[in-house]
């Protein structure tokens, strides 16, 4: 699907090349800075964690916010599912992949909240920012490249799904919740999560197809999955630094 999609650099002049390794530097530049600046903040907001750690019984409006709010926020999320639908050109495909990732991070959200299942959250938001970098390596044909043989896709997605959806429930756990009203709670939470991915995958769509319309799209989408790989791996070891001095 995608390989076809990606012009060869070798086909390339000089100066296209060098225009292209300075786009890629500077949509880096932007991606690492926005990931900076944002990586301390993510997780659950203060005044959001006193109203989950201070209220009891069925929320049902509230966590639904709380869910889409932090979906909307999530910038590992996003990022992931920009690099998932970077290629997919029809609305069938994009609902198939998109679907995956929503089974995949609903069952672990639910099942690791309700059934306490916990890990160091610095180990899964690690795997979660190496989820953004093998997508994008993907998306640049790296492992047919380098390996001869894809991953399946989809699977991918799904897998992927699950530890997305362990992040979001390391992060419930850290805070005090009520037995009141949990499980209606989770499922409200869950179905904000999915309302907020179906907003922010709506605006990134717009985004995309405007975007593939100029003829910019071929010449930068080597430059764009470059940065979105560089933007993983920093996210990878912004958690890796987390894990090792302060939650080892």
């Amino acid at each position: 699907m995608h390989p076809a999609a990606i012009p060869r650099l070798g086909r390339r002049s000089f100066t296209d090349r060098r225009r292209l390794t300075f786009a890629a530097a500077a949509i880096a530049a932007l991606l690492l800075a926005l990931v900076s600046s944002i990586a301390r903040a993510h997780g659950v907001a203060e005044n959001d964690a006193a109203f989950i750690e201070g209220t009891s019984g069925v929320n049902i409006i509230p966590y639904m916010y709380l869910g889409a709010k932090h979906m909307v926020t999530g910038y590992d999320h996003l990022l992931f599912l920009c690099g998932v639908i970077f290629f997919l050109y029809r609305m069938k495909d994009v609902g198939a992949y998109v679907t995956l990732f929503a089974l995949g991070h609903s069952s672990t959200l639910l099942i690791g909240v309700i059934f306490d299942l916990r890990a160091n959250p610095y180990i899964v938001d690690a795997i979660i920012g190496l989820s953004v970098a093998y997508k994008a390596f993907d998306n640049l044909d790296g492992f047919r490249t380098v390996f001869g043989i894809p991953p399946n896709p989809k699977a991918a997605v799904l897998i992927f799904g699950f530890f997305h959806g362990f992040g979001l429930a390391t992060k419930l756990q850290e805070l005090t919740m009520s037995g009141d009203g949990l499980i209606p709670n989770l499922i409200a939470f869950n179905l904000g999560v999915e309302m907020g991915q179906l907003m922010a995958l709506s605006l990134i769509l717009l985004a995309m197809n405007l975007w593939r319309m100029t003829p910019s799209f071929q010449r930068s989408a080597i430059a764009a999955n470059a940065a979105l790989m560089c933007a993983g791996f920093v996210l990878v070891g912004f958690q890796l630094t987390g894990y090792f001095t302060k939650g080892a």
